[in-house]
């Protein structure tokens, strides 16, 4: 039983299709986890653009897949990135982010047998 991420929103707009929710899972398998390293190196390197497109990036996906908290974190990295902010907080979110979205990949290994 996912609990880090849910496909609810992935069936609803795709009629139930499990062929359509399995390429949603496999884009945020491939793709997110190297968006999170990009994301990790732009806030060490105070690179605010690098850092907001690597979050804008990532952003739908989070949505798709019900990630709540990580979308929200994710949104409070984009406004930092904005707002070329205070890097100290900014490394609380960003670790909570990743932490999820790990937990996220380990799930989704598990419930498709990637």
């Amino acid at each position: 039983m996912a609990l880090q991420y849910n496909l609810a929103k992935v069936y609803e707009i795709s009629e139930n299709d499990i062929e359509f929710a399995l390429q949603i899972v496999t884009l945020f398998f491939e793709e997110v986890p190297a968006e999170i390293k990009a994301i990790k190196i732009a806030i060490e390197e105070k690179d605010f653009d690098k850092a907001y497109a690597s979050c804008h990036k990532i952003k739908p996906t989070l949505d798709l897949l019900g990630m709540d908290l990580a979308y929200e974190e994710n949104l409070q990295i984009i406004t930092w990135a904005k707002a070329e902010g205070k890097r100290k907080e900014i490394k609380e979110v960003f670790k909570s982010l990743k932490d999820r979205v790990e937990l996220a990949v380990k799930e989704i290994k598990k419930d498709f047998k990637l």
